[in-house]
């Protein structure tokens, strides 16, 4: 199953801080819920894990992140992931493309677009629950990114105000991650999609 996601969101924070802290995996996995970072291959490629909770299912991802594109001009990354579940056959993969826009009020704007395949158990809840399901993920995400960025201790250093090349490999390593309870954003979806049919405009005769 392929899905394409294509999100958009404002931060209060200068282009070139959230420039370098999408560049940084040991701070932006904090913010991807159920992920782990557990290991780091060089600069660009980054090895982690990923458990999503379903109700009774469960599916674990061991694999791998690259930066293939970072152009600090444009302020343009694409980022390929690729895992594999590591009970089972199920497998995933996501190509994103993000890029920042520096607003006239000093804050940014992110936009990203996604493509992602799923093959295995997690596939089986259709394509558009999934849709949905991401879609409220990516709501938490952004919301850990604000409350990162736009933080009154969130300030740019004006000695690094000139981000040249991707982070450098990083030492920290995230905590164990607990597997991400989608559980209500799925109960979510089920209502948003009752409440749908009974909240549309009747037939006009």
């Amino acid at each position: 199953m392929s899905l394409v996601i294509r999100e958009s969101f404002r931060v209060q924070s200068p282009a070139e801080r959230v420039w370098r802290y999408l560049l940084d995996p040991a701070q932006i996995v904090d913010c991807l819920p159920g992920a782990e970072l557990t290991s780091v291959q060089d600069e660009r490629t980054y090895l982690g894990k990923v458990k999503v909770k379903v109700g009774p299912v469960t599916a674990a991802y061991s694999g791998k992140a690259t930066i293939v594109e970072a152009d600090v001009a444009q302020r343009r990354m694409r980022l390929v992931a690729e895992g594999k579940e590591s009970v089972g056959s199920g497998a995933a993969k996501m190509s994103m493309m993000s890029e920042l826009i520096a607003l006239p009020d000093g804050a940014t704007e992110v936009r990203v677009e996604a493509t992602i395949d799923v093959v295995g158990k997690v596939a089986q809840f259709g394509r558009g629950l999934m849709e949905t399901v991401s879609r409220e993920l990516f709501k938490q995400f952004v919301n850990c990114v604000r409350e990162k960025l736009e933080s009154p201790g969130a300030k740019v250093d004006e000695a690094d105000a000139v981000t040249t090349a991707p982070a450098s490999p990083i030492p920290r390593l995230s905590s164990p991650a607990q597997p991400v309870q989608p559980l209500t954003l799925l109960l979510r979806a089920l209502w948003a999609a009752v409440r749908g049919l009974f909240t549309r405009r009747p037939i006009q005769s």
